[in-house]
């Protein structure tokens, strides 16, 4: 079941989604690998979804990815002695660390590290910024502020800092322990939520060394000011609007998604947009006119993959949701504009061997009008190549490694199959000619580009560029 479209589509699992038979569903519906909330699980319950996942990949034949997404630090005040107060624009509130319950003029703020961190002048934002707080006093354990917007604040509600920085790593206890049974389990790739600085990334590359890939959420103002070290030390992005259009002004949001896009595909790093984009359809069997836009202008802008949140884990309408954002991403895609937007944001290829062949594959097959460009990859490097040159001709990536076939599930028009590694030159020819029949991705007669790395079986080693006819009997080259 080739996908006809370049865009990948991440659906989360939920309570609406929490089956094999689902999850098939899904699948067939157009979402090309699934996410699995920490915020919602454990790791038992992880656990359970992604057997269901590697189930439904063995019935259907095709690599599935799966993405583990941590918690990451909740922030929240405490409890009210009445389950919540009025606070009125003006007055004063205090955030301390007494465990005494909270009312209208002051509650607890469990978190130390926070209370000796804000400083005179911060914002807090509470219940996702429908409150509004200007800090004007600090001192370890205590912090005095002025209400700007008001409202009610009840129990447990969280808290956004927009111009705090958190001292501790992204990650919690909770993480920790979810991260190491993720790892254990074989997922295919960890984000990690509230990304502040570079080092929050590298602290889980180090845990989790080869055996996944990390994604960095892009949600905090902190890591907009480091976007480019982040980039650099993560193995893909995810735009997180929902939070990150909390703690920056909304209205910059849109110009955020379009840099954090360019930059990551400029680098050659997967991206992921996310949060919100369908999000009537947790109710409603047809999304608005705003969101089909949304959804559209990711796709036109060349973002790797587009996700459902709520829309498929708890909405009404899980599959008729997938089954839209295909439609959308499909229509894209054969709008005549959209291709010219890609080539516009193409960028120079890096000075290296690997990704000057990666452009010249890209560039052959445009001239040519190849049905397909095949990547022999053992680590998936030389097909994120490629995909970073966004081609018109699909790709197919021939790797030996299972996990290297899921993680690339993720990546912008990539197919990828699991075959031993080629042993020569000609054999290298000869089955990609094969699994591009066998695939779907061409015909005996047709032409195909190949790209590999000599001495094969060698990570990052793309220094071989091929064009091949595939013969009458479709199984070899000619």
């Amino acid at each position: 079941m080739k996908r006809s479209r370049r865009c990948k589509i991440v659906a989360t699992l939920g309570p609406a989604s929490n089956d094999e038979a689902m999850i098939e569903k899904l699948w067939r519906a157009g979402a090309d690998l699934f996410r699995i909330n920490m915020s919602h699980t454990d790791p038992a319950g992880m656990r359970e979804r992604v057997a269901m996942i590697r189930a439904v990949e063995e019935k259907v034949g095709r690599p599935i990815g799966v993405l583990v997404d941590l918690q990451g630090p909740k922030l929240r005040v405490g409890a009210f002695s009445e389950g919540g107060a009025d606070l009125v624009k003006g007055q004063n509130f205090i955030l301390d660390s007494d465990e005494a319950h909270g009312d209208s003029t002051r509650v607890r703020l469990p978190h130390p590290e926070i209370l000796e961190s804000l400083q005179p002048g911060h914002k807090m934002l509470i219940d996702d910024g429908r409150l509004r707080l200007d800090v004007i006093e600090a001192a370890p354990g205590r912090a005095v502020t002025t209400v700007e917007v008001g409202g009610r604040i009840s129990n447990r509600k969280g808290v956004s800092l927009p111009d705090t920085e958190i001292p501790d790593a992204a990650m919690t206890e909770k993480d920790r322990i979810d991260l190491a049974a993720a790892v254990e389990t074989g997922v295919d790739w960890i984000a990690l939520s509230f990304v502040q600085r570079a080092e929050d990334v590298k602290a889980v590359k180090a845990i989790v060394g080869d055996r996944a890939m990390v994604l960095a959420k892009i949600e905090k103002p902190q890591a907009i000011t480091r976007l480019d070290e982040i980039m650099l030390a993560a193995d893909g992005l995810m735009v997180a609007r929902g939070d990150l259009g909390v703690e920056v002004p909304p209205e910059k949001v849109p110009g955020l998604q379009k840099r954090i896009t360019r930059e990551a595909r400029r680098l050659g790093r997967p991206v992921i947009v996310a949060t919100q984009m369908l999000e009537s359809m947790i109710t409603s069997p047809t999304p608005t006119r705003a969101e089909v836009s949304d959804v559209a202008t990711a796709v036109f802008e060349g973002a790797d993959a587009i996700m459902l949140s709520a829309e498929s884990a708890s909405g009404q309408y899980p599959i008729e949701a997938v089954e839209m954002m295909n439609r959308i991403a499909m229509t894209v895609e054969i709008e005549p504009v959209y291709r010219s937007i890609i080539n516009a944001q193409r960028s120079a290829p890096e000075k290296t061997g690997a990704d000057a062949v990666a452009s010249a594959a890209r560039d052959m097959a445009e001239t040519l009008e190849t049905e397909a460009i095949v990547a022999w990859t053992a680590s998936g490097a030389t097909a994120l190549r490629v995909a970073r040159e966004r081609p018109r001709a699909p790709i197919l990536a021939l790797t030996p490694n299972r996990d290297t076939a899921r993680r690339l599930t993720l990546v912008w028009g990539t197919e990828a199959a699991v075959t031993r590694d080629a042993h020569d030159v000609d054999d290298m020819a000869n089955r990609a000619c094969k699994f591009a029949v066998r695939q779907h991705f061409a015909n005996p007669g047709d032409r195909i580009v190949i790209i590999a790395g000599v001495p094969f079986g060698t990570p990052g080693a793309t220094n071989m560029l091929r064009i091949a006819f595939i013969a009458e009997d479709g199984l070899r080259a000619q």
